[in-house]
Formats: C-alpha cells, sequence, structure tokens
C-alpha cells in the first residue's frame, strides 16, 4: 500500500500542461551517404522525462517577463509576426536561447536535450519521417509572391503524435539545450547524450510554418548562435520525471 502511494505521489506532481515520455531507445537520426548533420543513424537511450504539449505561448512568456523584468521579446505587438498581447495562444518569437533558457529556469523546467526532443517527436513511432507517419500531410496556405504573410499558428490546433505533443513538426522552429555540431553524431553518447561541451551555436529543431516539409522531418537539424532572434524560433521545455520507488 504504501509503494502505491508513493506512485500516486509522485505522478501527482506531474504539471498538466506536460506529458510524461517513458523512457526507452531508439535509432536517433538517419543514415545518409552524403554525410549530412543527421548521420550516421545511432542508438539512443533516454530516461523518462515530461515535455510541454505545446510551444511556450505569448501569455506564458508576457508573464515571464511582467514577474521578473525580462525584456519583451523581438518583434512583440507587431501584428505581422503574430507577436503581442493581441496573440495570447500564439507561440512565443523573437527570443534567444538564453531568454529560453530563462523562461524554463523560472518555470522550474528547463530545456529538453536534443535526444529527448526527437525521441518525444517521433511520438513512439519506428522509422517514420514525421510525428505522425511517413508523409507531411498538414494542409497549409502558400504565400502569393510580393503579398508576404505569417502563416504562424495558435499552439494545439492540429493533431497532436502518439505522446500528446503538438507542432512537433511545423508552426516555429524550437530551441533545444544542446550545442551545435556537424559531426557530433559520429562520437554521441549512446545514455541520455547532452551534445557537444563546446561550440558557439544551438540546436533547433522541428521546422516552422515558413519552412519546407525536409525541415519537418524528425531527424532534421540545425544550429544558429545563442544570442539569434528569428520570426520563426520558439520553445517548449522539458522536465526530469518524478522518482517512482524500485518496491
Amino acid at each position: 500500500m504504501l509503494f502505491l502511494i508513493s506512485i500516486i505521489s509522485a505522478y501527482s506532481q506531474i504539471d498538466e500542461s506536460m506529458e510524461l515520455i517513458p523512457g526507452g531507445e531508439f535509432m536517433m537520426g538517419k543514415n545518409s551517404d552524403k554525410g549530412l548533420d543527421f548521420s550516421p543513424a545511432h542508438l539512443v537511450q533516454i530516461s523518462s522525462f515530461l515535455i510541454d504539449k505545446h510551444e511556450v505561448t505569448n501569455a506564458e512568456y508576457k508573464m515571464f517577463c511582467e514577474k521578473t523584468g525580462h525584456k519583451l521579446p523581438e518583434f512583440w505587438n507587431q501584428d505581422k509576426f503574430r507577436s503581442g498581447d493581441k496573440y495570447p495562444d500564439y507561440p512565443v518569437i523573437g527570443i534567444t536561447w538564453n531568454d529560453a533558457r530563462d523562461y524554463a529556469a523560472w518555470v522550474d523546467k528547463r530545456l529538453p536535450t536534443e535526444a529527448e526532443w526527437e525521441y518525444a517527436a517521433r511520438g513512439s513511432l519506428v522509422e517514420q519521417e514525421f510525428p505522425n507517419g511517413d508523409k507531411w500531410t498538414k494542409e497549409r496556405k502558400t504565400n502569393v509572391p510580393g503579398e508576404w504573410e505569417n502563416l504562424i499558428d495558435p499552439v494545439a490546433q492540429f493533431e497532436a503524435n502518439g505522446y500528446g505533443l503538438f507542432d512537433m513538426g511545423g508552426n516555429v522552429w524550437e530551441w533545444v539545450s544542446d550545442r551545435y555540431s556537424e559531426e557530433y553524431y559520429n562520437i554521441s553518447e549512446a545514455n541520455n547524450p547532452k551534445g557537444p561541451v563546446t561550440g558557439n551555436n544551438r540546436v533547433i529543431r522541428s521546422g516552422s510554418w515558413h519552412s519546407g516539409s525536409m525541415c519537418k522531418k524528425v531527424y532534421y537539424r540545425k544550429g544558429l548562435p545563442g544570442s539569434w532572434v528569428d520570426f520563426a524560433v520558439g520553445f517548449r521545455c522539458a522536465s526530469n520525471a518524478p522518482e517512482i520507488p524500485d518496491n
């Protein structure tokens, strides 16, 4: 009975805005004979963790700024970028990697590792290209030449993946905790890798509304300077899973 109470107590601590991702192993990346940065595919073991169901929103980030005195994002209250008070349920953009890290710490969370992010994005699917299968099926509007429009969506508007996570492909790119290296997959640790120990660039994942379908594939990765701000880069948070007693 005490063991059952311990389990209930541990899981009652889970933030309802997050999903518990069960630990396991998966093939991270994809093999390529072109030496691309998501190659070679390699076996990775991941411990259980929690991750936000959707990207951090403008409303959530504004509260952080109000409570801490942190500066508001670049592009704030610019309708063109769906940023600011009129767009509370849209993902926050125009923030640096440091901004994302600071917000995560403020809510007692952290940024997901790159390996955690990909594991979660796959939604328990094996050898599939996208979070919901092997084809990109989300229909989007297209920009008319000379009539640029921001096509970002409010969070959680489309089908979740197998882990109940929204927009793990598309909407906005997402900062993760790892430093970026084109060669890292050749030397990556097999157990809960955390990326290179040096480097100025940070990894972004997911692709965005502004990206082609290739960028939305679960293994696709890019790097940006940590000080970069962009109209198509946001983030979501993660945290360690609550400890469950062995017996």
